[in-house]
């Protein structure tokens, strides 16, 4: 095999190592099991996040989830863009990553390219979501409503601070 042809198996080896390393999960957090699909579907508010360049500056933030008829789920994400003054928007695929009981899903909004969605804990009605990435670089409180308790938020805190996160990095909504 030529060098040219083995650094070229070499690179795609990689590429699809780091790909993988996207749908990962971060040791330490276990996706939530008996998952209902159903239930998660619909509008959740972004309450607080890990910033990112792809949300940096964005308020008023909510992901809406809906059935597609192939098994996967659309993604809307939409943000209110203070600098610009207007609304952004964003859509997205998510595929469960092993089985739909799962909360460790698949997300993208580059083609080919998917990062993880793991739901670590979800309220006993789905009202509110403690969501990470691959790594403890991604992090998102989630819920029903544009506000939560002083209660659910200390919970978040606690757990987040518990499993290694960085609580002084959040942005609250």
């Amino acid at each position: 095999m030529s060098k040219i042809r083995r650094l070229r198996y070499g690179l795609a080896g990689m590429f699809c190592l780091v790909l993988m390393g996207c749908t990962g999960i971060p040791e330490g957090i276990e996706p939530v099991t008996d998952f209902d699909q159903e239930r998660y579907l619909g509008t959740w508010y972004e309450i607080a996040r890990l910033d990112h360049s792809f949300e940096r500056g964005l308020s008023e933030v909510t992901a809406t989830y809906r059935a597609n008829p192939d098994g996967s789920i659309a993604v809307l994400n939409r943000g209110f863009d203070q600098e610009e003054a207007r609304w952004r928007e964003a859509e997205g695929v998510a595929r469960f990553v092993d089985s739909s009981t799962v909360a460790h899903l698949k997300v993208s909004f580059f083609g080919p390219f998917y990062g993880s969605y793991i739901v670590f804990e979800l309220g006993e009605n789905y009202e509110h979501a403690f969501v990470s990435g691959f790594n403890r670089e991604y992090l998102w409180l989630l819920s029903r409503s544009p506000q939560v308790s002083d209660t659910l938020r200390n919970e978040f805190l606690e757990t987040i601070t518990k499993l290694g996160f960085a609580p002084d990095d959040l942005v609250w909504l």
